[in-house]
């Protein structure tokens, strides 16, 4: 959420820059502003009369003493229209906290000076591209929904039996290959320094709210209605609200936290070859990094953990390309976000299998995520997150990639954790 005194100090450049998102909200942020200014005068007002009220009742014994009736009655009159005027101060005050609350909740993250103007998928940038040959398949080479039901390592209709389309059942050396990536992207997160923890796959509105699930996802979640609590999305939620309602030192940046844990969407729902086999589930798994960061070294951060991420997908040896998404792209919280993709060689096509974004303070606002600076002043910290990775388009390109004519081969950085080499 952004904060009221950013839109009053940066209102051009905001406005400005929100049209790159494909949105107009010059009105709403001078609403904005003039529901500000309303609340510092009714605010400033009853503190005012507040103030009168303690210094007259502190004459009421002198006047008393002296007899002075008619300045009494006067002084009693005063107080019984301050305290009036003061209650109908803070019912107008609690009217206006609400408006603006609303306007400000609804209002997307204001995009970094460079992200691309634009709406679709066509207009994200290519921040980085595959240089080399993408790989060449042995004929006969099939899609990993056909592998899947081949070597007998995913079966998609048993998952649908047990509970819906979109939840995968793994098995076997598939089973085996997911917890392998686990296990191998956990160990290069702890290699680099990030502590590694086990959240909550569970989480309150509050917290929702917090990464900025809530009010803006509420149709991609799974809710569990007698007990008020949404199935985690992605490990981002949890793991950055550790952070809520709490003052950090300005030594201890960075905070680098990674956790695995299944994640939950009802985002499948459209037909086709493009959404088939892993393409797009209800439920996968996934690795996530989140960072808590000084605001003068964030985008520094970003560029770290774009490398990390890069680092994983040349270790598993995929073809992969960087995307600096859009505006019209962009995520509500988000001011930058790069997305990794790799290339589905059976397929024919980039399959997108992380998002590495920096929030600014549009989370650590609504966290109350904060540092003391050397001079005691707080300031808010801002937080990023990346996949990495979340698994099941990894899995579905690492089958299609390494298929052979009798097997599919493991790579050389995965062999230590699957512990067999070929699928067959």
């Amino acid at each position: 959420m952004l904060q009221v005194n950013f839109i009053r100090q940066n209102k051009e450049t905001l406005i400005q820059r929100m049209k790159v998102r494909g949105l107009d909200v010059a009105d709403k942020v001078e609403k904005i502003l003039e529901l500000d200014d309303l609340r510092k005068h009714l605010q400033y007002d009853s503190d005012n009369r507040k103030a009168e009220n303690k210094k007259a009742s502190g004459s009421f014994r002198s006047l008393s003493q002296q007899g002075k009736k008619n300045e009494l009655e006067e002084l009693r009159n005063q107080i019984a229209s301050n305290k009036n005027t003061i209650k109908e101060n803070e019912s107008k005050l609690d009217k206006t906290k609400e408006e603006l609350y609303d306007i400000l909740v609804a209002l997307p993250n204001m995009p970094h000076e460079s992200v691309p103007a634009g709406h679709t998928d066509e207009d994200n940038e290519v921040f980085k591209a595959w240089e080399s040959d993408l790989p060449s398949l042995h004929e006969g080479a099939v899609p990993h929904w056909e592998l899947a039901k081949k070597y007998d390592i995913i079966d998609m209709e048993t998952g649908a039996k047990i509970a819906g389309a979109g939840f995968p059942l793994f098995k076997g050396k598939g089973a085996q290959l997911k917890r392998a990536l686990v296990n191998f992207f956990l160990a290069e997160a702890s290699d680099a320094g990030f502590l590694e923890v086990l959240p909550p796959h569970l989480v309150n509105k509050d917290t929702a709210f917090c990464t900025g699930q809530l009010p803006d996802k509420e149709g991609q979640m799974y809710y569990v209605t007698e007990d008020d609590l949404y199935l985690i999305p992605t490990a981002e939620v949890p793991v950055t609200n550790m952070y809520r309602d709490t003052i950090v030192s300005e030594s201890d940046f960075p905070i680098k936290l990674t956790a695995y844990t299944p994640c939950f969407r009802r985002e499948a729902g459209s037909y086709g070859s493009h959404v088939r086999g892993l393409n797009r589930v209800h439920q996968f798994e996934k690795v996530e990094i989140v960072m808590i960061e000084h605001p003068d070294r964030s985008y520094d951060t970003l560029q770290y953990m774009l490398r990390h991420v890069e680092g994983l997908l040349k270790k598993l040896e995929l073809p992969y390309r960087i995307l600096r998404l859009c505006g019209g792209d962009l995520g509500f919280t988000s001011a930058l976000t790069f997305d990794f993709e790799v290339y589905s060689a059976a397929q024919n096509r980039w399959l997108e299998v992380s998002s590495v974004s920096n929030f600014e303070t549009f989370q650590t606002n609504r966290l109350k995520c904060r540092f003391k600076d050397e001079n005691k002043k707080s300031h808010l910290a801002h937080s990023l997150n990346g996949s990495a990775l979340a698994l099941a388009r990894i899995v579905a390109a690492l089958l299609e990639n390494n298929q052979t004519a009798d097997g599919i081969i493991i790579p050389e950085a995965l062999r230590p954790y699957t512990r067999f080499d070929k699928i067959d």
